[in-house]
């Protein structure tokens, strides 16, 4: 089955004998775009369940050929954080590969991303391993499912003062598939593949920046949190809030420290993603 065969081939990727709590590049697989080129799908796995570390771009944190900045992240979440950003290639990208090195509390590990064939993603591949399809892998409703929108409002660059709080706010879209679904209260997860509730969603976080950002309203998880009471759509009993008015999702960003920000707004309906990022200059 190419969804199990994929998951397989991730977890390959996260070598369990390691003891420090490094972070560890993924590939995820590559998308075919309709003009023959292709996007090079990576995600990470950070190997502990609290501590969120700040990798800047540069020698720890760069893509190659064409990098070291290629969109990738600096700020890192806990645990598994999945098709996290798109690398874009020529149609004649042919044998080549793109390599990320990302080196953390001392460890450096190398995400390699090619187009061979076993590596190829679409939307079903997504969808499952988000865990859309839940307990079963089967979610009628995912059938035809297409991606959330999401449109920024206002600048794409921005400035802030330390301890300041700035408005933000980002319109999210989607197509109603696939039909919301709560998480059960007593939840088992698969082997391979989480299990995650459903219905369109948006929240903002961190991507990049040398600073703590706070978030007001508390913001709804987008790493893989799977235990109990940890506000994430992988938690047991967790349900996907109301679409707010007009479906805007506004919130206040404060920043610890002066700065280069980049700072995400993601729409998730369970399977897919879309997104966009505001930068914030923030000085004292």
């Amino acid at each position: 089955m190419k969804t199990l065969a994929l998951a397989v081939m991730l977890a390959a990727c996260l070598p369990a004998s390691a003891q420090t709590p490094n972070i560890a590049p993924v590939y995820e697989g590559f998308e075919t775009n309709d003009d023959g080129s292709f996007n090079l799908l990576f995600g990470y796995y950070n190997r502990n369940w609290e501590e969120e570390i700040n990798v800047p771009v540069g020698p720890d944190n760069r893509l190659e050929p064409g990098g070291p900045d290629q969109g990738q992240p600096a700020h890192f979440f806990p645990r598994r954080n999945q098709f996290v950003f798109r690398v874009h290639v020529p149609a004649d990208f042919g044998d080549s590969e793109v390599v990320w090195t990302l080196t953390s509390n001392g460890v450096t590990e190398r995400a390699y991303g090619t187009l061979r064939p076993p590596y190829a993603v679409d939307e079903v591949v997504m969808s499952a391993n988000f865990g859309a399809g839940g307990q079963t892998g089967f979610n009628p409703s995912l059938v035809g499912n297409l991606a959330p929108e999401v449109t920024v409002e206002g600048e794409p660059s921005m400035r802030a003062v330390v301890d300041e709080p700035i408005s933000l706010s980002a319109v999210a879209t989607d197509d109603g598939k696939p039909s919301r679904r709560s998480m059960s209260p007593a939840v088992g997860q698969t082997q391979f593949v989480p299990n995650s509730a459903t219905g369109l969603r948006l929240s903002w976080f961190q991507y990049r920046g040398p600073g703590k950002v706070m978030f007001d309203p508390p913001q709804t998880k987008v790493w893989e949190d799977r235990r109990d009471g940890g506000n994430s759509p992988w938690s047991a009993g967790w349900s996907t809030p109301p679409i707010p008015t007009e479906n805007r999702w506004a919130v206040q960003a404060t920043f610890s420290e002066p700065g280069t920000y980049v700072l995400r707004a993601l729409g998730h309906d369970g399977g897919l993603i879309d997104y966009e990022d505001v930068t914030v200059v923030v000085t004292r």
